[in-house]
């Protein structure tokens, strides 16, 4: 009986998709957007995607130095898509994070550093059962500073073979961001026992938990 159950687990857990669990019940105030008092001086922005905007939202939320993070839509060709337009594949946008820092306590540097290490940047156009161009690996960058860094690290990680395959991150100029329906903004803090929160973002905190710990906001 136990081997059925861990078994009937798996098959659904197997199954879970972002999109497939998409909860518009969901109006709670967006705490995602939610500054602190910091000088604008020292402001800077990242533009990244790594599959569900659900799991970089919440990864680097997480993250020391991070003032706000937004999930959202860039690199398509239509303006103000809709979630399920980009779900339809043929919009051409990226589920993507906004993330706005403070340069005098994190670095771009450390920025890439955690995008590469909490998702996997050699599968195309997939991240675990997330599949489709919407949910590719991206770079958006917003100067040739950032363009550079990108580059050089994804030239470091392939030649020193961090991971078993090459790196399909693609590196592209940032163009417009669209934010995402309210309803998914800072989603995991407010729906850790969803299913797909419990078995696909809970295991992507707890890995960048673990390998940054150093690094994680004060509680």
């Amino acid at each position: 009986m136990k081997s059925i159950l861990l078994s009937g687990l798996f098959f659904a857990t197997a199954l879970i998709s972002c999109a497939q669990t998409s909860n518009k019940k969901n109006t709670n105030k967006n705490m995602s957007e939610t500054t602190t008092n910091v000088d604008n001086a020292t402001l800077d922005t990242a533009l990244l995607g790594a599959g569900c905007f659900w799991c970089v939202e919440a990864v680097f939320q997480r993250l020391e130095g991070v003032v706000s993070v937004t999930s959202g839509y860039s690199g398509g060709h239509i303006e103000n898509p809709t979630y399920e337009e980009v779900c339809s594949k043929t919009s051409g946008h990226v589920e993507v994070a906004r993330i706005v820092y403070d340069t005098t306590r994190l670095s771009y540097d450390e920025l890439l550093e955690v995008f590469w290490k909490t998702h996997d940047p050699t599968t195309m156009d997939q991240q675990g059962n997330d599949k489709g161009p919407q949910y590719r690996s991206a770079v958006f960058y917003f100067n040739e500073e950032q363009k550079q860094k990108a580059e050089y690290y994804k030239k470091q990680i392939n030649e020193e073979k961090l991971y078993p395959n090459p790196i399909v991150t693609v590196i592209e100029p940032a163009q417009k961001f669209y934010p995402a329906e309210s309803y998914h903004q800072n989603y995991y803090n407010q729906n850790p026992d969803q299913m797909y929160c419990r078995y696909v973002v809970q295991p992507k905190v707890e890995k960048f938990e673990k390998l940054f710990k150093n690094k994680m906001k004060k509680q």
